[in-house]
């Protein structure tokens, strides 16, 4: 079955896949394996360049009629998942030094607190262990995250100055 394959009809095979994502892909690439490398995973990683334990994974989805499920992120669980409570104590401690733009031009909510000073209020107040927190450039983005951006808190915008009100000539 090989020797029928030319360049052409690996590049329209290879790029059909490429527009398939997940279990669909796997289906194409594990038929396209069926048909054109005699159900053999490491010719149609050869052939048209595909990783063979997705062929593999397409062929066991075939044989068995159920979708596997694809892997969870693997890696360091994110803060929310860690400390579920993290962003309710934030959230209280950010809040009394919060205002939002005078005007209401947008929905940001300016704080005076930086990531590190939320960072010692969470130890100080709330009792976290300062090794079970993130680090500082993390607890900023998480800022961010949450609306709250680093800005010095101005009441109003200022007047600007006016001319004074010429007199009128006496007579």
């Amino acid at each position: 079955m090989q020797s029928q394959l030319n360049d052409t009809v690996v590049q329209t095979i290879r790029s059909a896949a490429r527009k398939l994502t997940g279990a669909a892909r796997r289906a194409f690439q594990a038929e396209a394996c069926r048909d054109y490398c005699n159900n053999s995973p490491r010719t149609a990683e050869r052939i048209f360049g595909w990783s063979r334990h997705t062929v593999q994974k397409g062929l066991d989805e075939q044989a068995t009629g159920n979708i596997i499920l694809d892997q969870e992120r693997s890696g360091r669980p994110s803060y929310s998942v860690q400390l579920p409570k993290l962003q309710d104590d934030i959230r209280s401690l950010v809040d009394p030094n919060t205002c939002t733009h005078p005007s209401f031009a947008n929905t940001f909510r300016y704080t005076r607190m930086t990531g590190k000073a939320v960072l010692e209020a969470l130890v100080r107040e709330k009792g976290y262990k300062k090794s079970d927190l993130p680090a500082e450039n993390t607890m900023r983005r998480l800022l961010n995250e949450m609306g709250y951006r680093l800005r010095r808190v101005q009441k109003t915008t200022p007047q600007k100055r006016f001319p004074n009100a010429k007199r009128s000539s006496p007579t």
